[in-house]
């Protein structure tokens, strides 16, 4: 990096990090990704984002957005051996405007979720992006830019379906400013939809109008065992049909799931006297009361529901949250695994589900399938590792490809995607080459073109 260009960088940017103090920042959430950067670059508005990229494309330096950095794909860090910075966008923190009559509110990039839930709810509001136990590290421009998913996708969608307007820096270093907080809007193309899910590489996210709704009133959680995944598809259409919208989530557990969390996470313990070998938590929100509706469907549903109990806004309904909650913790206790996050429609779980746990074992003795996720949606988090942790680095590093290329098959012979909601970064970038349409793959290069010809927008990443 040329003293020419750290001076001007320094120039123009709140803060400018070099050396071991950029290090951190250089590496991903999960720990698996890391590379090297010029410099960590914190903008303090857009307009320093502006002068910022204007300065590199000048330079051919590339950027690399960066919000909380808890990308699970490789996103927010560098690629190894490129000349690159990273633009933190964390110090881009401010709520601009809450409109509750709108029911909107304008945040910057960096503005934590966390805070956005909380600004939500003093307006009586609720902004529904279901990542809680994130909420606290991740920023809405990342959440934005993955297009993240979560618990309350079945009622209120992903990211995509929760933004009216953005601010976007091109790489150019021009603003586009779509900050309009309007439900229609039909003057064009949508552009807004190119950014969000895009993972940086078209533009720069660096404000955005999201949508609020109204706060529910009243919440109950229902913790259900029943045998086998096709029992939970036919379930949940039967909750839908007879609780309508007020259903926001419907989340399975195995078994294994449940041993991993019992075994690892303190203060957490069974659910019901018996063992099943799996359950759901379904969850009601509403502006009046809703438990006598969804005692009554469960019960209607007759004997395939083999156990239930039902409970408010109590701890006991923050206990059983707790064990889906801790599955990704108490699984990584249990070392690494090969972890995968598709989706199917909704009616071919159970299908994927069988028919991938059956070719697993019978190709692999003595794997441990963890399986989870929000079936409401048809996105599961479906995890391969040896039960014997002594045989379980050698078998990942020997058999990650083949058991990706089993799951992923069987993904696609179910009109599925290999990535529901962590995004392709670094770590699907090449997979999807084998399961995207190569008209789509070529339309997605072509804006990647016009948009960012100079390639300079997160290089490495999704395409």
């Amino acid at each position: 990096m040329s003293v020419e260009f750290l001076h001007a960088l320094r120039a123009v940017a709140a803060q400018v990090l070099t050396g071991d103090a950029a290090a951190p920042y250089c590496t991903d959430w999960r720990g698996r990704y890391s590379g090297s950067a010029l410099a960590v670059v914190f903008p303090a508005d857009t307009i320093q984002v502006s002068q910022i990229v204007k300065l590199c494309a000048a330079h051919a330096i590339a950027v690399v957005p960066q919000g909380g950095n808890t990308s699970l794909c490789g996103a927010s860090v560098p690629v190894q051996n490129a000349a690159q910075i990273i633009l933190n966008l964390s110090q881009m923190n401010q709520i601009r405007v809450i409109d509750a009559i709108n029911y909107t509110m304008t945040v910057e990039a960096g503005c934590k979720l966390a805070a956005i839930y909380q600004a939500a709810e003093e307006v009586e509001r609720l902004f529904p992006l279901g990542l809680t136990a994130i909420a606290p590290h991740c920023e809405i421009g990342g959440n934005l830019s993955t297009n993240a998913g979560g618990i309350g996708v079945l009622r209120y969608g992903s990211a995509r379906e929760l933004v009216l307007g953005l601010e976007v820096v091109l790489p150019d270093g021009r603003l586009w400013n779509g900050l309009r907080a309007l439900r229609k809007d039909n003057t064009g193309y949508d552009l807004k939809q190119l950014f969000i899910g895009a993972e940086g590489t078209l533009g720069i996210i660096t404000a955005a109008v999201l949508k609020l709704y109204p706060r529910p009133r009243f919440s109950v959680t229902a913790c259900v065992a029943i045998a086998s995944p096709e029992v939970a598809v036919r379930l949940l259409s039967h909750i839908r049909g007879a609780c309508g919208q007020a259903l926001s989530g419907f989340e399975i557990i195995s078994r294994n799931c449940l041993e991993l969390v019992l075994k690892n996470i303190a203060d957490t313990q069974e659910p019901f006297k018996q063992r099943y070998d799996w359950y759901l938590l379904i969850k009601l929100d509403d502006s009046v009361p809703n438990e006598v509706a969804l005692q009554t469907a469960l019960e209607n549903f007759g004997a395939e529901v083999l156990s239930m109990i039902i409970a408010g806004e109590t701890q006991q309904a923050e206990r059983y949250w707790k064990l889906r909650k801790s599955i990704s913790d108490a699984q990584k206790i249990e070392g690494i695994s090969i972890k995968h996050d598709i989706a199917v429609p909704v009616s071919r779980v159970a299908d994927f589900i069988a028919q991938t746990d059956a070719d697993l074992k019978s190709r692999f003795a003595g794997i441990r399938i963890v399986a989870f996720g929000h079936m409401g949606d048809g996105n599961l988090h479906y995890n391969v590792s040896m039960l014997d942790a002594s045989v379980n680095l050698a078998f990942i590093e020997e058999h990650e490809s083949e058991v990706n290329c089993i799951v992923y098959d069987i993904v696609s012979a179910l009109n599925g995607s290999i990535s529901a909601e962590h995004g392709l970064g670094q770590l699907k970038r090449a997979t999807i080459r084998a399961y995207k349409d190569p008209l789509e793959l070529e339309l997605m290069r072509n804006v990647k073109q016009a948009l960012d010809p100079l390639g300079l927008m997160n290089p490495g990443k999704v395409i």
